[in-house]
């Protein structure tokens, strides 16, 4: 009824103003006067001056008079006009071979399966150094035949690769014709700041040339340290990634992560995403690791990485507590290499490493990355627990070549974690080996076998041997044949601990996030509903 009134009403309103024109019409037309003085009447009137008019308010209110957010906004455009000079759009022409594939857009058909084909990619770097050095990804610039560098300026350089270390996805390229004379054209070279100096919630802006939009600046925090996901493909992998929630996607990567002050403290590698674009985690490889590395490549074109010949896992609260320990900490040394610089030193299987160099390590990746920062011949200070005391080692590291190393290598067996789980050696679980049910998700574990050990690239974990039918883990998709290596934050070393941490999962009624390594070798994260939960 109210819209029905309000409808009448306007049509009454147009009503009265048609007839009001009509009737004005009328009464302008009978008043006309005649003649000269009719003429008179009809000149036009000289314009009317016209008024300038006002555009938004010339008042507006004050700004806001928060001093810390103010002081954030103007330290966030100072650091990105100060950053974003040093980092380069990078353009990779690669040569594809006949079974290369080619867009099925009707313009490649007719090219012949032996003509060379080109494609093109592209990515971030850094400038490290005014004679034009340049750090970025390893798989940014792999198999590149040109390498095409713009920076941030417009100024455009081809590059040469000069050296890279897959252990750590990093490479190094150098800017061609340089002119180093000229003081006008001198590169924007990078601030570097101290990785690890860096803590959780510190905030950081991520820059680069996400989808090809270059110079893009993003802000985050730093949501963890210290993370291994995997992601690069390489026996001795080192990932001690910085993981941040600044927006990282594709063409971010060899990129810079910013702090406050400035400074690079990471190059922007991975991105945890099942879509191929960000989900919210980003993760970039710690500067202070990219300076080291950085150096050998420009300095001897490979990097020199010492070694201790120890094979490690992490420690868990079964094994705090055998070894009296009062928390959990530090990595347990599983064996150790003999004639090597930790036997040397006087390291034991099942001692428990606790620092490096006076640093903390509490995970196998962190211990990596501590002793990568070291070359061949250098000494480490090392502080172990041994039988419910402390002590203090110093051992001398040894580099690839040396046939302590090489002899380690061959017991072990070089890790393969690509290896499929048909092409396993026969040494598997025998038939009274303890399986453990966790019957609320639907899922059988037991211990890996030491060739699954090292087929799978892991020091240990869960072996998933069964799934039942119409389970969380079924409907989930966990397979069978993989092992489960953390189950949300917690790692598992053996099917009993992730037997204990399903079940407290369990009882809370709330979903399990489990990382898993599977057969092909992919790390990947399956997200069991609880069956408590709809």
């Amino acid at each position: 009824m109210t819209t029905r009134r309000v409808l009448l009403g306007l049509a009454f309103l147009a009503a009265g103003v048609l007839l009001g024109v009509v009737v004005a019409e009328v009464l302008h037309v009978n008043d006309q006067p005649s003649g000269e003085e009719s003429s008179s009447a009809q000149a036009a009137p000289p314009p009317a001056a016209s008024e300038p008019v006002q555009i938004g308010n010339p008042n507006p209110p004050p700004p806001p008079t928060v001093p810390e957010l103010i002081s954030l906004n103007t330290l966030f455009k100072q650091v990105s006009a100060n950053v974003t000079p040093s980092v380069v759009f990078i353009r990779v022409e690669t040569d594809v071979g006949g079974d290369g594939a080619l867009p099925e857009d009707g313009f490649h058909d007719n090219v012949g399966p032996f003509l060379p084909r080109r494609r093109t990619s592209a990515g971030s770097g850094v400038i490290l150094s005014p004679d034009g050095y340049v750090v970025t990804n390893n798989h940014v610039v792999e198999g590149a035949s040109r390498i095409r560098v713009l920076l941030n300026d417009k100024r455009e350089y081809d590059a040469e690769l000069i050296g890279t270390d897959p252990t750590t996805d990093i490479a190094i390229v150098r800017l061609l014709e340089v002119n180093l004379d000229d003081d006008a054209s001198a590169l924007p070279v990078a601030t570097l700041g101290d990785s690890d100096a860096l803590e959780v919630g510190e905030w950081v802006l991520a820059v680069g040339n996400p989808f090809r939009l270059t110079s893009t600046v993003t802000a985050g925090i730093v949501s963890a340290l210290r993370r291994q996901v995997d992601i690069i493909d390489d026996p001795f992998r080192i990932e001690d990634f910085i993981q941040t929630d600044a927006a990282i996607n594709p063409g971010n990567s060899g990129g810079a992560l910013v702090n406050m002050r400035g400074e690079v403290v990471g190059i922007a590698t991975a991105i945890a995403t099942e879509s191929g674009a960000y989900e919210g985690y980003g993760f970039a490889v710690p500067i202070n690791l990219v300076e080291r590395v950085a150096t050998d490549l420009i300095e001897r074109g490979e990097v020199l990485r010492g070694y201790l010949a120890v094979e490690i896992r992490p420690v868990t609260a079964a094994d705090a507590q055998e070894l009296g320990m009062s928390r959990i900490e530090g990595v347990i040394i599983a064996s150790v290499a003999d004639d090597g610089p930790a036997a040397r030193a006087g390291i034991r299987a099942r001692d428990v490493l606790l620092s490096v160099d006076g640093r903390p390590v509490d995970e196998p990746n962190q211990f990596q990355s501590r002793v990568a920062l070291r070359r061949p011949g250098e000494s480490v200070t090392l502080e172990v627990w041994r039988a419910g005391e402390l002590q203090t080692l110093e051992a001398v590291l040894i580099g690839r070549d040396d046939a302590a190393f090489e002899g380690w290598l061959a017991d072990l067996g070089e890790r393969n974690p690509q290896q499929a789980l048909e092409d396993i050696p026969p040494d598997a679980a025998p038939p009274d080996a303890p399986r453990y049910e966790a019957e609320d998700w639907g899922v059988r574990f037991r211990d890996l076998t030491p060739s699954e050990r090292r087929s799978f690239g892991v020091s240990g974990g869960a072996f998933v041997e069964n799934i039942a039918d119409g389970s969380a883990a079924e409907v989930d998709g966990l397979p069978v044949g993989s092992v489960v290596t953390r189950v949300e934050d917690r790692p598992v070393s053996s099917a009993e601990e992730a037997l204990a941490v399903l079940g407290v999962l369990a009882e809370r009624e709330v979903p399990a996030l489990l990382r898993v390594r599977r057969s092909d070798g992919v790390t990947a994260f399956y997200d069991l509903a609880s069956p408590y939960v709809d």
